[in-house]
């Protein structure tokens, strides 16, 4: 898939998750098989651009190609200057985030209530792509509410303010995560622009990611919640879509293995003690589905070091 000047090495995106798509997390991803990772939301508001918070999710040291920071905010100035910003730093990608459905966001009208003024959108869209030389995609929802689904021409307003690729979550703002993804929206969406449309919801299988992008005909597809503790997830789909095989899942020791160079990275990343409390949601989504998890999170979310972290972790994963 070709986003602008960049040609991904498939067409498989780990999707921006706040406070999960850390740089840890987006490497690991991409050395699974990812062909893109997006970063955590970053405000526009250039009074957070200073905080460490802030810092960390655009921090993209030695992660591989492309690096891609998502922006939020309802200010067409300050979304460029934002998008500026970022690229100053080393961002390759910027993407606009229009499909948060979380109320805080919302409410200060950035994320999927934008929807709602379509003009402001065109004007958000217009104001990032001029300000920076590097390629601006865009995150939507298919809609405000069941009522008001403008996915199509919000699309081609995209289209028009030169975004270069549309990730379409298939549900509308009001929905949150309830419900099926709305994947005929999503075709339609596809069916009005030329850019690249990535189909994004509900994908948590090979067979899923398959019967999504020939329903939708997207140029591919993005990954959230099934990547949490499955980063692997990415191989098994792009081997799927190659050869219509499945890889074998991935045993104990290999999760153990996977799982303890995240943890190292997360240490490295936030510091020891930080680290320790992000581990600690990783950890919850690696276990399940393994004997005797529902005990071993509990005993390991009181775990504090990394060192009793890390000691749990080699003895549960045997």
């Amino acid at each position: 898939m070709q986003i602008g000047n960049h040609k991904l090495e498939n067409n498989l995106v780990l999707a921006p998750m706040a406070g999960i798509t850390d740089r840890p997390f987006r490497q690991l991803c991409k050395q699974l098989g990812a062909g893109m990772a997006v970063s955590e939301m970053v405000s526009s508001n250039s009074l957070l651009r200073g905080s460490l918070k802030t810092l960390r999710r655009a921090n993209h040291e030695g992660e591989s190609l492309p690096r891609s920071v998502q922006i939020a905010g309802a200010d067409p100035i300050m979304m460029g200057e934002a998008a500026r910003f970022n690229e100053g730093e080393g961002a390759e990608l910027i993407d606009i985030n229009m499909g948060c459905p979380a109320k805080k966001v919302c409410n200060v009208l950035a994320g999927s209530a934008l929807l709602k003024n379509e003009l402001l959108v065109a004007q958000i869209l217009e104001a990032t792509v001029n300000a920076v030389s590097i390629p601006v995609t865009l995150k939507i929802r298919t809609g405000w509410d069941a009522d008001h689904k403008n996915g199509v021409r919000i699309a081609q307003l995209a289209e028009q303010s030169g975004i270069q690729a549309l990730a379409v979550h298939g549900r509308t703002r009001s929905c949150f995560f309830k419900g099926d993804a709305e994947y005929d929206t999503i075709a339609a969406i596809k069916a009005s622009v030329n850019i690249p449309v990535i189909a994004n919801g509900d994908i948590e299988t090979p067979e899923k990611a398959k019967y999504v992008l020939e329903k939708t005909k997207a140029d591919g597809i993005m990954i959230g919640r099934a990547a949490q503790g499955r980063p692997w997830i990415f191989r098994e789909i792009s081997h799927y879509l190659k050869t219509g095989t499945f890889l074998p899942e991935p045993t104990a020791l290999e999760i153990k293995t996977i799982l303890l160079g995240h943890l190292e990275n997360l240490y490295t990343f936030y510091g020891e003690y930080t680290g320790s409390m992000v581990a600690r949601k990783h950890v919850s989504w690696y276990s399940k589905g393994q004997s005797g998890s529902a005990r071993f999170r509990d005993l390991f979310n009181r775990l504090e070091t990394p060192d009793e972290q890390i000691h749990a972790i080699k003895e549960f994963f045997t």
